[in-house]
């Protein structure tokens, strides 16, 4: 029997109908401590939200028998969030946005490398506070750089606490060809540097007056020995190993946790 053709007409009417849109939003100077000094590269120290774009399929009809050649409409792909939910503690300024966006990169690069670590962004915050008090509050180029370099001391015997270390690498890090002192805003000599360096902002580079380089590189050197970082006791043999304090370690987990 043939199709009623006024059923057949109100059947497409009630067929037909636009997609809703589909959205997304995604959410100083360093001090002066024992780890300046640093063990060898084995276990040395030391390493914004914005709204993605409305994804709108363009709106289409339901297919019906008797217009097969309708094309169907392609499957919807999902939206991926890409930048984090920003935390108190960065909207409040504790923590400067381009810090955290290398802290978290970071912990993200760690994740897909290095599972078993478990780092999170904020143990590496709680390192960048105590050594340079977040890079002097966030004082860096659009791409992280530093805009006025960090050194620590002199490593020559006169800082009481800080044994001799001679030069490790010609002065090309630390400006200093006799002996070694610490660079940037996490605070590395210069040979721990050269053996946990890593590139955070993918520009070709492992630079320590780089906030996302030497976020990266405080990650690995955190993860070495294969800690599992989401273990407060893995989190302390981790910060002792970045500097040997029991006060160094009370005042990085403070701050971590108050991020």
């Amino acid at each position: 029997m043939p199709p009623n053709r006024k059923q057949t007409r109100n059947a497409v009417l009630v067929a037909a109908g636009l997609i809703p849109m589909v959205g997304s939003l995604m959410g100083a100077s360093s001090s002066a401590t024992d780890h300046y000094a640093g063990p060898s590269p084995a276990n040395v120290v030391n390493v914004s939200p914005a709204a993605q774009p409305a994804v709108t399929p363009a709106a289409h009809k339901s297919t019906v028998h008797a217009q097969p050649s309708t094309p169907k409409p392609a499957p919807q792909k999902p939206i991926i969030d890409k930048a984090p939910a920003v935390p108190e503690s960065v909207t409040s300024g504790a923590v400067p946005k381009v810090n955290f966006a290398a802290y978290h990169a970071a912990e993200e690069s760690m994740g897909k490398t290095d599972r078993r670590c478990h780092i999170d962004w904020k143990l590496i915050a709680g390192i960048g506070r105590v050594e340079s008090h977040h890079a002097n509050l966030g004082d860096t180029d659009k791409h992280g750089r530093l805009r006025t370099p960090i050194y620590g001391p002199t490593l020559n015997g006169s800082l009481a606490g800080n044994r001799v270390v001679n030069d490790t690498d010609g002065g090309r890090l630390d400006g200093d060809a006799t002996y070694d002192r610490a660079v940037g805003p996490m605070q590395f000599l210069p040979e721990t540097w050269e053996h946990y360096a890593a590139d955070g902002n993918g520009d070709g580079k492992s630079d320590p007056q780089n906030v996302y380089d030497a976020a990266l590189t405080t990650a690995h050197y955190l993860c070495d020995d294969g800690l599992n970082l989401s273990k407060v006791a893995d989190q302390t043999k981790a910060v002792l190993r970045y500097n040997n304090s029991t006060e160094y370690v009370n005042d990085v987990l403070g701050f971590a946790r108050s991020y």
